[in-house]
């Protein structure tokens, strides 16, 4: 057997033990604990008091291939099968890009944004596993949220994350680099369009990290070289036509390519141009109003 014994004890031990060398105590810890929660189906309170608790072989097996899968550079969050994002636990797999927190800093600007209490209209175009439409319709219980993904499969998880959620978006399958439109909405009548698009150039690959490159998928990640503001680009053109008169559009953006973003709001006609950083201090996040 690969541990002393079979109690939890023994699994923190091998599992710190196996990877204290490619991840740090506390990473370690937030693993382990959540690891640990999610297979034996127990609270966080009695979380600090189970090392002595006795675990089956399968248990034990379970925990044997989530180092070895960690070793392999797999994320995390694809291990386990979910993650919390801003609040809402929801499914994460391959199918899209793991949710990050600088994207909960974006929802929690525009949260700030509206009225809770009115009824919005919202699109989250280029919506992966649904993070960004899931947690603006929980937090704005009456708005009509709309998420939008290039992506069949991504569409699927999405649906499936709001069932698991219980919350109800629209979903359509739309290339948003095209200016198909949108199947039954009308001119200038959202409040509030949102993306998170792709924007990192593949020549910025040598600069990423293993477990990114290895295992989300590419599609929601890289743009060509020559072009990598095309998203923003051809999401503005739409949003154009479908926001109304003084609506507003958000965005994640590429560090690096903050003014270039920014000129391309400006010439499209987009007023009230904001540029926030993130809690990390860069350039990351960006809203325009439609005049």
């Amino acid at each position: 057997m690969f541990v002393q014994t079979n109690t939890i004890q023994a699994v923190k031990a091998y599992f710190k033990n196996r990877l204290n060398s490619q991840f740090t105590e506390s990473e370690l810890n937030l693993m382990l604990k959540e690891a640990i929660i999610q297979r034996l189906k127990i609270s966080r309170a009695d979380y600090l008091l189970c090392d002595e608790q006795l675990l089956s072989e399968s248990d034990l097996l379970f925990f044997r291939s989530v180092v070895k899968r960690l070793l392999n550079q797999e994320p995390f969050q694809y291990i386990i099968g979910t993650t919390e994002f801003y609040g809402l636990e929801l499914i994460t797999d391959s199918r899209a890009l793991i949710p990050r927190p600088e994207t909960e800093e974006l929802v929690q600007w525009i949260s700030e944004e509206y009225d809770i209490s009115k009824f919005i209209q919202i699109a989250d175009i280029c919506t992966g596993s649904g993070c960004i439409a899931l947690a603006l319709k929980s937090h704005f219980k009456n708005a009509s949220v709309l998420a939008t993904d290039f992506s069949q499969s991504a569409i699927d998880l999405a649906n499936e994350n709001a069932k698991l959620v219980g919350l109800e978006i629209e979903t359509v399958l739309l290339d948003a680099t095209t200016n198909n439109p949108i199947p039954g909405k009308k001119e200038n009548s959202f409040d509030c369009w949102v993306s998170n698009p792709p924007y990192i150039p593949y020549s910025d690959q040598r600069e990423m990290a293993d477990n990114v490159l290895k295992y989300e998928p590419h599609m929601a990640l890289f743009v060509e070289n020559n072009d990598p503001l095309i998203f923003y680009r051809k999401i503005c053109e739409n949003a154009l036509f479908y926001l109304k008169s003084g609506g507003k559009l958000f965005f994640e953006i590429h560090e690096r390519f903050a003014i270039e973003t920014m000129a391309v709001l400006e010439g499209l006609g987009f007023v009230n141009i904001q540029l926030r950083k993130d809690l990390q201090g860069r350039d990351r996040m960006l809203q325009g109003q439609k005049p």
